[in-house]
């Protein structure tokens, strides 16, 4: 009976109104050229241009407060510090991890100011990284504030209750995974990385559960893809293109639930906030209507203070504890990819199974199939020389279905509690690999 009396005309009309709100920015899709993208990041696209080169020093303070801070955390330990939710998530951290911080601040004093070795602040390697941590302050500050309009609000319950029924046997997942699936596919792979973070760290994911969401419903963008098809030169194939991408995305995404080390993972929620969810919808209740109560009962209890103190946490967190890391492991992986021979040597074993499927010129894009575990733009550069059509159909889209990239989401899968280190993400890395190869020759053999 208690259940009920959230059902009523104001939190209705909150719910409805607040999801639209957040709906509107994070999954209506909104032509832009000849592809999409949503108003979110158009908002993330005018903060930087706002903010232009200071953008660089803004991200070169909080790379070095990030470093300062935590050193003075590791040594002193303050009660400044340790005493404030805030300053403890953004400077308590491991001796792994303070190093990595150290790293980056390093790192960033290299490229921003100018100094250092070439291999450290080429365009190729720590330029970029830079660029990216810039392009990934505009999506925090973009993004913080807006997201409790799409998880706070009860459209992820709504949805979660409807989608339940083909998402649960589908993908091992619950029915509010599809609104992450949804963000990636029009807006960008690493704010929905970041959704699924927080919504495990709010007890709505088990473990296993948001490291799968992580490493299969995080795809690349459309108008990414539409980049990477101009790219290699295959623009003009690009409805087949992104066709393939889709449905090899979703094959691996039904395989990959149901081997390791996916399927070994603990299927159990964080300690700190147990079980948050229930869809399972009472024998005596509709779908509609059980979906319609819990969005209200969610819609109740948000308001602007939690808006705030929220996104404010988010903020906090990715500033000065996350992009520090992405900007130190980044650089490292794109340094070896682009300054060493190491994926050349690995990657033979590549050439013969490309070869065993017919793919021309095999052993020649063999270093491609693996070095997008660094980064999802390299793979596409080494292929502008090759001359079959074909075999930059089947590598473009092979790169976009990997998913799993250090610089872009595997930074902040690592740094996040999901018991995923980087082996298992190279190991689910290789195993999208190998499953999506022949899928995506076969469907270029028939489509081509």
């Amino acid at each position: 009976m208690q259940q009920n009396t959230s059902v009523n005309t104001k939190n209705l009309l909150k719910f409805i109104l607040c999801s639209a709100f957040g709906i509107l920015m994070f999954l209506v899709p909104i032509p832009q050229g000849e592809s999409f993208t949503t108003l979110l990041d158009f908002l993330k696209t005018g903060l930087k241009n706002l903010l232009g080169g200071g953008l660089n020093y803004i991200l070169l303070v909080l790379l070095i407060v990030s470093a300062v801070g935590s050193l003075i955390d590791y040594f002193a330990k303050p009660d400044v510090i340790r005493n404030n939710h805030y300053l403890k998530r953004a400077f308590s951290t491991t001796p792994f991890y303070l190093v990595s911080k150290i790293l980056g601040a390093v790192f960033g004093c290299m490229v921003i100011l100018g100094f250092g070795p070439e291999f450290i602040t080429s365009i190729d390697t720590g330029a970029t990284m830079m660029d990216l941590c810039n392009t990934l302050i505009c999506i925090v500050l973009a993004f913080s504030f807006i997201m409790p309009f799409l998880t706070d609000c009860g459209i992820m319950e709504f949805l979660g209750v409807l989608a339940k029924p083909v998402v649960r046997p589908l993908f091992h997942v619950p029915g509010r995974a599809s609104v992450d699936l949804i963000a990636s596919w029009f807006g960008a792979s690493n704010a929905a990385v970041i959704l699924t973070r927080e919504q495990y760290m709010r007890g709505f994911y088990t473990k296993r559960e948001a490291g799968y969401i992580m490493t299969n419903f995080s795809l690349v963008s459309i108008p990414f893809c539409l980049m990477i098809a101009n790219t290699v030169g295959i623009s003009n194939l690009f409805p087949m293109f992104y066709l393939c991408i889709c449905v090899t995305g979703i094959v691996l995404a039904v395989v990959i639930a149901r081997i390791p080390p996916i399927r070994t993972m603990p299927d159990t929620y964080r300690e700190k906030t147990g079980k948050q969810i229930n869809e399972d919808v009472p024998q005596e209740k509709g779908i509609l209507s059980y979906a319609i109560e819990l969005s209200c009962q969610k819609a109740e209890k948000f308001n602007a203070r939690s808006v705030l103190s929220g996104g404010f946490e988010v903020v906090v967190g990715m500033f000065f504890d996350l992009i520090p890391i992405v900007a130190a492991w980044g650089t490292i992986a794109l340094v070896i990819a682009t300054y060493t021979p190491v994926f050349k040597w690995i990657s033979y074993p590549m050439g013969l199974y490309l070869q065993l499927f017919g793919v021309e010129e095999a052993f020649a894009v063999a270093p491609a199939t693996l070095i997008g575990f660094t980064d999802m733009f390299i793979p596409a550069l080494l292929i502008t020389g090759i001359e079959s059509v074909k075999t930059k159909f089947i590598i473009g889209v092979l790169s976009l279905v990997q998913i799993i990239y250090l610089t872009e989401v595997g930074a902040i899968i690592i740094k996040s509690e999901i018991p995923l280190n980087l082996w298992k993400l190279f190991l689910i890395f290789m195993e999208r690999t190998l499953i999506a190869i022949p899928i995506i020759v076969l469907f270029a053999n028939i489509m081509l």
